[in-house]
């Protein structure tokens, strides 16, 4: 019996020496299978290497400030687009505004010139006392007190021989702008007729080129010059 507990201790005794010898084989490999992967530490400091960049400077998820920053990039271009489209707009509506205001203001300068001259070339016997006080509103200067003392000196005449002047513009056009002074040239006809000449007409082409000067939102003419002066009426 003796015998037989050694033999089988023996056996036994083998058999665990060859398991434990196959286990040792066994964990060998595993821990050399174990050692060629990669473990969950070295992923998880990869991930947190990755993540270092989007967690500094808070404690905000990445998740959260990832979204921020693009908004924040789009708000900065959108900005930008609108600065320089701005930018494009007022460089290319302002010039536009100029000239819409140049050509305002030469518009105004022409009408005021062609009525004047219609105003202080237009006349009959019954309102030629009032013609100085009619043009006062376009006149300044010298040049108004000028006017005044030649419509007082043909006045009686005028009336004596009953004389009628009726002045149209043909055209009026601006010479020169410059701040607040203008040049323009008026181009007119002309009819006067008297009982003296048995009412036939006396036809006459003039052109006047006015100089003009603003005055608060008003134009007024301080010199007149003659520049052409054609007798049309007709001869018998």
């Amino acid at each position: 019996m003796e015998n037989q507990q050694s033999v089988a201790g023996g056996v036994d005794g083998e058999i665990l020496d060859g398991q434990s010898a196959d286990t040792a084989s066994s964990e060998d490999a595993t821990e050399a299978e174990v050692g060629q992967q990669p473990s969950a530490g070295d992923h998880v400091a990869d991930d947190a290497s990755d993540d270092a960049g989007d967690d500094e400077g808070g404690d905000e998820p990445a998740a959260v400030r990832r979204p921020r920053k693009r908004l924040a990039i789009a708000v900065g271009i959108a900005i930008a687009l609108f600065v320089s489209s701005a930018a494009f707009a007022s460089a290319f509506v302002w010039p536009c505004l100029v000239d819409r205001a140049t050509v305002s203001t030469k518009m105004r300068v022409a009408r005021t010139a062609a009525s004047a001259i219609t105003t202080l070339w237009t006349y009959n016997p019954a309102d030629i006392d009032k013609l100085a006080d009619r043009a006062t509103q376009y006149l300044t200067g010298d040049f108004g007190a000028d006017y005044r003392k030649y419509i007082d000196k043909i006045a009686a005449p005028s009336k004596q021989a009953q004389i009628t002047n009726s002045t149209s513009v043909i055209d009026a056009a601006v010479e020169s702008l410059e701040g607040a002074n203008a040049a323009a040239i008026v181009y007119t006809n002309t009819t006067s007729t008297s009982p003296l000449t048995k009412n036939i007409p006396s036809l006459k082409y003039f052109s006047y080129r006015l100089a003009m000067k603003r005055d608060h939102a008003r134009w007024l003419v301080t010199k007149m010059t003659t520049i052409t002066s054609l007798d049309l009426t007709p001869k018998f």
